[in-house]
Parts: structure tokens; C-alpha cells; sequence
């Protein structure tokens, strides 16, 4: 049946993200760490869209870490496009519900 197990747990969010203000072309972390059972799925949204990761596109530069972290290879940042800059949340999603992280914000320094 689809009884929840009794071992099964919601999503909850154990580390949220911090704001972070990094240089351009400089590596950047969003920490990100949920606990449930079974094992939550991690996605992230920038400004409510989903950011796509190597996961989706294996060019990108946003790599979706072990334990949910979000880390950019380097922050991309130029005069027409901001693509990294932006608010960020963290959701984790298993059968049991989804839990979502406090927003965190991306800056870019030396504009």
C-alpha cells in the first residue's frame, strides 16, 4: 500500500543558505542541507525559476553538490546579463511533503 512508513519523515531543512556577495568569475557556495526519509530531492529557485544544474545541462556552471549545496564554478556577471545574481531558496521534496529554505541573496561585488 502507500501507507507512509512509520521510520518516514517529512523534509526538513537543517542548514539553510547564507546571503553570499562574491567577485565576478570567483567560486561561490549555497549551502543547503535537508533531512527526511527517505532522502529528499534538493531543487533550487532563483527568483522563483528552477535553476538548472550540470544535472539538466552538463555545460552549466552550477553544480548541484552530495548534500544539496549549490555550488557555482564561477559567477558569471556581465554588463548585460546577471544570470547568478538574484534570491535563492532551496526546496526538498520527498512523498511525505517538501520543506523550503530561508531566502538567501547572491551579490556581486565591484559593480
Amino acid at each position: 500500500g502507500s501507507h507512509p512508513q512509520l521510520q518516514d519523515t517529512a523534509p526538513r531543512i537543517v542548514e539553510h543558505p547564507a546571503d553570499v556577495l562574491v567577485s565576478k568569475g570567483e567560486p561561490a557556495t549555497l549551502s543547503c542541507k535537508a533531512e527526511g526519509r527517505p532522502a529528499p530531492v534538493v531543487e533550487w529557485y532563483k527568483d522563483g525559476e528552477r535553476v538548472e544544474t550540470d544535472r539538466e545541462d552538463p555545460r552549466s556552471h552550477r553544480t548541484l553538490l552530495p548534500g544539496g549545496s549549490l555550488f557555482f564554478l564561477r559567477i558569471l556577471h556581465g554588463r548585460r546579463g546577471k544570470p547568478d545574481e538574484g534570491v535563492y531558496v532551496c526546496v526538498a521534496r520527498n512523498y511525505l511533503g517538501e520543506a523550503t529554505s530561508r531566502n538567501a541573496s547572491l551579490e556581486v561585488a565591484g559593480e
